[in-house]
């Protein structure tokens, strides 16, 4: 176990190293430290005075790769390739261009992300799961066809209206829950009903859908057959084989999400008001401060591969036949 854990993360070091270096390649090579300032500086009317000194207060006047004025490692650690990009290795996120920590603002804002995708997740995946058994259960009959065609409704339509609708109907009309904003401690569940909800109710469709297609492959197999042939109920042959040899391409989905979760849903965030990694990330965007794109990027980066190993991990506890070597 070990050895294979050692394994997938040396493979995953080069991965990472390559997508370092592509965002590297964007933000330094295609878009130069001189452009980012006169982005941020305006680009009439900018002397080149303040753009080098805009450069100088946040470390991008340094040479890109070798700095030939420096003596011994300092050529290659003082510049901005080490301390912009290798340094996210050891997660220095470093100061954004507005002069915040940013790895402070990621600790902070975190948990506002995880407040909303983590109750999102497990009901969601509580609620798809459970329609899915139920139009299995009823397959081939009017009821399946009409829950099919719901689904496909539902996943015909924008995650926005979702949204807007949400805060007009229960936040607006009905006075359920705040329309948007947030609170910290246990006053924050009040403006966490409404984005979970709408969270929810947005991945039905598309969620359900594939599971209910799991769920029909393993019914078609023989294995079931020999089941039902040996006098087992439809329920007890439903939830005792096919949801339980369905769990794996399941899981599969499910373990990936899991460190995604940490970097919070754009829309979500922004249009609920929510001080989360989402609405950090966005707003870093539209501001175009690059240092937490950057640091973002990455960290995104890092959680999939780690989604990936927890998923090959995840396939042990689920069917014994999978052996790691």
């Amino acid at each position: 176990m070990s050895a294979y854990l050692l394994r997938r993360f040396l493979y995953a070091f080069p991965i990472l190293l390559g997508v370092n270096c592509l965002t590297f390649a964007l933000f330094f090579l295609v878009n130069s430290p001189d452009d980012m300032a006169r982005m941020q500086l305006g680009q009439k009317r900018v002397t080149p005075e303040a753009i080098e000194q805009w450069k100088r207060e946040r470390g991008y006047d340094k040479p890109l790769f070798y700095n030939g004025e420096a003596s011994g490692w300092g050529r290659f650690t003082e510049t901005i390739f080490f301390e912009k990009s290798l340094r996210l290795f050891l997660f220095d996120f470093g100061s954004s261009d507005a002069g915040r920590d940013i790895g402070y603002d990621i600790a902070q804002r975190m948990w506002p992300s995880l407040a909303i995708a983590v109750p999102v997740l497990l009901v969601g995946l509580l609620v798809n799961l459970s329609f899915a058994l139920f139009l299995v259960l009823f397959r081939g009959t009017y009821i399946d066809l009409g829950g099919v065609v719901l689904l496909v409704a539902l996943l015909s339509i924008s995650s926005l209206f979702y949204i807007i609708g949400g805060q007009y109907l229960l936040g607006k009309l009905l006075r359920l829950a705040p329309i948007s904003g947030y609170d910290t401690g246990l006053h924050a569940w009040k403006f966490l009903v409404l984005p979970v909800i709408v969270g929810v109710l947005s991945g039905i469709g598309s969620g359900t859908r594939l599971y209910r297609t799991f769920f029909l492959e393993e019914a078609a197999k023989d294995y079931v057959r020999t089941a039902r042939a040996k006098g087992l109920s439809e329920r007890l042959v439903l939830f005792r084989h096919i949801l339980g040899n369905a769990l794996i391409p399941i899981l599969t989905g499910v373990v990936v999400v899991l460190p995604l979760l940490f970097l919070g849903s754009l829309l979500t965030e922004s249009f609920f008001g929510i001080p989360g990694l989402g609405s950090y990330t966005l707003d870093a965007i539209n501001n175009q401060d690059f240092a937490i794109v950057r640091a973002m990027v990455f960290l995104g980066s890092v959680l999939y591969i780690l989604g990936l190993v927890l998923t090959d991990l995840s396939y042990v506890l689920v069917d014994p036949r999978v052996r790691l070597h």
